[in-house]
């Protein structure tokens, strides 16, 4: 019984930190922390994006996301990119701006 009571506090908990992108759909628990006011996922400019090499190479300057103070270049494997079910690029910084959590992409029309 306790282990259920457990399990169950761990799910809510996990479920309150995850927050809805602005088109709706809801970020992976794993990479959001906060909501849409002020959590570290939201959408980002396109022009902010493009392939690299096997992934992205994303260059973001203040504005373009709300942690971002300073001028950033990251670069992301396509194996770690999320599909995006909205067609818009969004990025998840945790625990700071200068790291990536989570990348989401729509997907690559060849």
């Amino acid at each position: 019984m306790r282990l259920v009571l457990a399990l169950l506090i761990l799910v809510a908990a996990t479920a309150a930190k995850a927050h809805h992108a602005p088109s709706g759909f809801q970020y992976e628990a794993f990479c959001c922390n906060g909501n849409g006011e002020n959590g570290d996922c939201q959408p980002i400019p396109s022009q902010a994006v493009r392939p690299a090499g096997g992934g992205y190479q994303i260059a973001l300057k203040p504005g373009d996301h709300r942690l971002v103070t300073r001028p950033h270049l990251f670069l992301v494997p396509q194996s770690r990119a999320l599909e995006s079910p909205d067609g818009q690029f969004h990025l998840c910084l945790f625990p700071n701006e200068d790291t990536v959590r989570c990348f989401y992409a729509p997907p690559l029309n060849f």
